[in-house]
C-alpha cells in the first residue's frame, strides 16, 4: 500500500509540474521572460554577424592593399585570404559563445551583466524545482530585469556591489544547489521542521524581497544603507532532510 501511495504521489507531482510549466509558458511573466530571451538571442546573433562582416572587409581590404602596393596576390594569395576569412569567422563564433551559466560563471561576471547571467542560471534550474518555487523564479527574473539598469552605473568597488554579488553569486546558488542535493524522494518530507520544498520556497521568497529592497535603495542612492543592513537567508541544512 505504501508503494502504491508513493507511486500515486509521484504521478500527481509530475502532473502538477507539467501543469505548472504550461501555466508558466502562458503567464504574462513567462511570456515576458521568453520575449527577453528572444531579444537577447537576436542581439547576440546581430553582433556576431557584424563582427564577421567587419573581419571579411578587413581581410579583403588587406588583400587588395597588398595587390596594389606589392603586386598581384595570385591563386595562392586568394586561397590564403579565403582561409583567413574562415579562420576569423570560426574564432569570432567561438569567442562570442557565452559561457554555460554556472555559479562560477556568475562570480566571474561583470556587475552590469550579473542580473542577466543570474536569470539565465535560474532558468536552467527551473525543471528541478517544485511548482511554487518555479513561480518565485519568474518573479525574481522580473526583479533582476529592474535591477540591471541600477548596476550599470554602480561602481563595482562600492560595498553595495559586494552585497549584491554575495546574494546573487553565493547565497542564491547555495540555496538552490543545496535543495538539488537532497534526494528527490525526501524533498517533500519534513524532519523536525519544514520540508526541503518548503525551505526552498521560503528562501527564494527572502531572495525575492532582498532584490526588491536592493533595487529600491539603489534607485534612491542610499548605498550606505544597502551595504550595512544585515540580512540572512533563513534556509540552512537541517539534518538529512533539510536544504
Amino acid at each position: 500500500m505504501r508503494d502504491l501511495a508513493r507511486i500515486t504521489e509521484d504521478i500527481a507531482n509530475d502532473m502538477a509540474a507539467r501543469a505548472g510549466e504550461m501555466l508558466h509558458r502562458h503567464s504574462p511573466e513567462g511570456r515576458r521572460i521568453r520575449q527577453r530571451q528572444r531579444e537577447r538571442r537576436r542581439r547576440a546573433i546581430a553582433k556576431v554577424l557584424r563582427r564577421m562582416i567587419l573581419a571579411f572587409v578587413a581581410i579583403v581590404a588587406a588583400a587588395v592593399g597588398w595587390g596594389v602596393a606589392v603586386g598581384p596576390i595570385g591563386i595562392g594569395g586568394l586561397m590564403a585570404a579565403v582561409v583567413a576569412v574562415l579562420l576569423a569567422w570560426v574564432a569570432i563564433i567561438m569567442l562570442s559563445t557565452p559561457p554555460e551559466p554556472t555559479p562560477q560563471a556568475l562570480a566571474a561576471s561583470d556587475l552590469p551583466l550579473l542580473p542577466q547571467r543570474t536569470e539565465e542560471w535560474l532558468e536552467k534550474q527551473r525543471p528541478a524545482l517544485p511548482a511554487p518555487a518555479a513561480r518565485l523564479v519568474d518573479g525574481i527574473g522580473l526583479k533582476l530585469e529592474a535591477l540591471a539598469p541600477q548596476l550599470a552605473t554602480l561602481d563595482p568597488r562600492e560595498p553595495a556591489a559586494a552585497e549584491i554579488r554575495k546574494l546573487l553569486c553565493e547565497e542564491l546558488p547555495e540555496l538552490v544547489d543545496g535543495y538539488r542535493r537532497v534526494p528527490e524522494g525526501l524533498r517533500r518530507e519534513g524532519r523536525d521542521g519544514p520540508s526541503p520544498d518548503r525551505q526552498l520556497v521560503d528562501g527564494l521568497s527572502v531572495v525575492d524581497g532582498e532584490i526588491a529592497r536592493m533595487t529600491a535603495q539603489l534607485a534612491s542612492g542610499d548605498l550606505h544603507k544597502l551595504a550595512t543592513q544585515g540580512r540572512y537567508l533563513e534556509i540552512k541544512y537541517r539534518g538529512d532532510g533539510g536544504v
